[in-house]
């Protein structure tokens, strides 16, 4: 029976209050930054969004909050075509992401979860419908890892391929990481989840990335995409490692640029594509991202053109 939808996501909503500075301060240290912009994000909501705008059929299991935040964060998911059975409000604040961009486009972000750490296994039993009904299910960590371990267990029974950013990174199962197929990191997150091995993260960066890649999946993963920024982005699974460049573009703002492409990876996952063509389809989806400012706001739609 053909799926309802290709993705389903589960994981944050949060509203992005950013600022744009010349300069990150020191500690102790105040600079000046621009007008605080506003913009409908979080890592759940960013896939959703990317996903949806890029044609997929996709829905979402989040919690935003009942202040003003939430019906921003709302509208943004609607307005993309994203299914909102199952956005769920709650008493108190939204998520909120306080970042700032720098001149180069890179930026620096501090999450407070508010109705994100609300999300329990429970909303995911209640959930079990839709989320059995996609080809591919999306997560990130800026939800609870207990609710994560059971949707990725509720995926895998459904049949649905589970796809995990470990973003922001943080301990998670060896359950959760054998039902990872891909496993989603950047270099950083990479080195974290290594170095929990007994080395330090400074020695795991040190690795190839090709070393990386396969380090990770001897931690269990069913196959291991590896993120780096402008260079690109490694496929590794049991038949091997590939490499895939990244389009040189001009970077504006690298804000959800990692979950533009993750969820590009999920929607050509969910259409059959090998891993090594859904990740080369990703970088150039990642890099079309990073030529606007804002998250949401970047994403490309089915109908514009790629860069190559």
């Amino acid at each position: 029976m053909p799926k309802k939808f290709d993705v389903v996501v589960v994981g944050s909503v949060n509203a992005d209050l950013v600022v744009g500075v010349e300069r990150r301060p020191a500690p102790g240290e105040t600079v000046l930054g621009s007008d605080l912009a506003t913009y409908p994000g979080g890592k759940g909501a960013n896939q959703a969004v990317a996903a949806a705008r890029l044609g997929g059929r996709v829905g979402i299991l989040a919690r935003i909050g009942g202040d003003g935040h939430g019906g921003l964060l709302r509208d943004a998911l609607a307005e993309a075509g994203v299914d909102l059975g199952h956005l769920l409000v709650t008493e108190g604040p939204s998520g909120v992401a306080l970042i700032t961009v720098g001149p180069d486009g890179d930026n620096s972000i501090i999450v407070s979860p508010g109705a994100n750490a609300r999300l329990t296994p429970d909303d995911v039993a209640r959930a079990r419908e839709m989320i059995a009904s996609a080809a591919v299910v999306s997560f990130q960590l800026e939800v609870p890892v207990p609710t994560v371990l059971a949707a990725a267990r509720a995926a895998c029974d459904a049949g649905a391929r589970v796809v995990l950013n470990l973003s922001p990174p943080a301990p998670v199962p060896g359950e959760l990481l054998a039902l990872c197929d891909p496993l989603v990191v950047n270099e950083h997150e990479a080195a974290f989840l290594l170095g929990r091995e007994g080395r330090t993260g400074a020695e795991a960066e040190r690795r190839t990335p090709s070393a990386v890649a396969e380090a990770l999946l001897e931690r269990g993963p069913r196959s291991v995409v590896v993120t780096l920024g402008g260079d690109g982005a490694l496929a590794a699974d049991a038949s091997g490692t590939i490499a895939v460049a990244a389009p040189k573009v001009e970077v504006v703002d690298t804000t959800g640029a990692g979950d533009a492409f993750t969820a590009a990876l999920c929607l050509r996952l969910a259409h059959g594509d090998p891993l090594k063509d859904a990740v080369r389809y990703a970088t150039r989806v990642g890099a079309a991202a990073v030529r606007e400012s804002g998250a949401q706001s970047s994403y490309p739609t089915a109908d514009d053109e790629l860069p190559l």
